[in-house]
């Protein structure tokens, strides 16, 4: 069956449910063809329901919770912190986008992270501050040498971050030229080509009523995976139950 617009019925949220199933279908039809020594997890974050809140407690013999010295009475003395004032204030919202991804780690090198495949929700979308942090994140993953691969079916943020992370890097992709798709997959790699680096990318424009492609998972020099995103799509549909 071809790819629907889950976006249709803003009402329904049907997205959610296809990002929060759809990782876990890609790790079980990726455990089939991986090599024994890499380890597959799905990774949720929805950035709009949770935070974390960091304290520092420095807690003694006791189970007393205290900060400061012992004066000459032997009592506590309470230590005053005066830092200096900062040389700016700024108000600001920072982001803490949703993320849907999958990851695949090498169990044989220390668990070393080697691929990430990303699927883009709304909120990576919405605001040029959030698009610039999910293009800094892949950015920042290949600069690791971790293939990165990036599935869109946003069709509400009429927004490429593929043309995005490529112009980050000073290049583009003739194939994205304009109109630009705003539903794309493409998984993107970097390699060695001494003195420099070489990019190559694998990338495919989505349509609603077409199928999905199959994208190259690297997972080390001579060494990968393809990933059926069509099969594994079509599965979570239908244990989702959508039509």
């Amino acid at each position: 069956m071809p790819l629907r617009d889950h976006f249709e019925d803003p009402n329904r949220r049907i997205w959610e449910r296809i990002h929060g199933g759809w990782p876990m279908v890609m790790v079980q039809h990726l455990y089939r063809t991986l090599p024994a020594r890499y380890h597959v997890a799905p990774q949720v974050h929805l950035g709009q329901y949770f935070e974390v809140d960091i304290a520092t407690y420095d807690t003694d013999r006791n189970g007393r919770s205290h900060s400061g010295s012992v004066d000459a009475g032997g009592g506590l003395a309470t230590a005053v912190w005066a830092p200096p004032l900062p040389t700016l204030t700024l108000d600001t919202e920072m982001t803490d986008p949703d993320e849907y991804e999958v990851r695949i780690f090498d169990a044989e090198d220390g668990q070393r992270l080697v691929a990430v495949i990303e699927l883009v929700s709304p909120s990576n979308k919405d605001r040029p501050e959030s698009r610039r942090a999910f293009v800094a994140k892949c950015a920042a993953l290949m600069q690791q040498d971790v293939c990165v691969s990036i599935v869109d079916l946003v069709t509400i943020r009429q927004f490429n971050l593929y043309a995005d992370l490529l112009d980050l890097l000073g290049r583009s992709d003739p194939s994205m030229s304009a109109p630009t798709p705003y539903l794309y997959a493409v998984t993107v790699r970097r390699r060695s080509n001494r003195p420099r680096w070489r990019i190559d990318t694998w990338a495919h424009a989505l349509a609603i009523g077409s199928p999905l492609p199959a994208l190259p998972i690297w997972l080390a020099d001579g060494e990968g995976t393809m990933l059926d995103l069509e099969s594994t799509y079509e599965e979570t549909c239908r244990t989702l139950r959508l039509n």
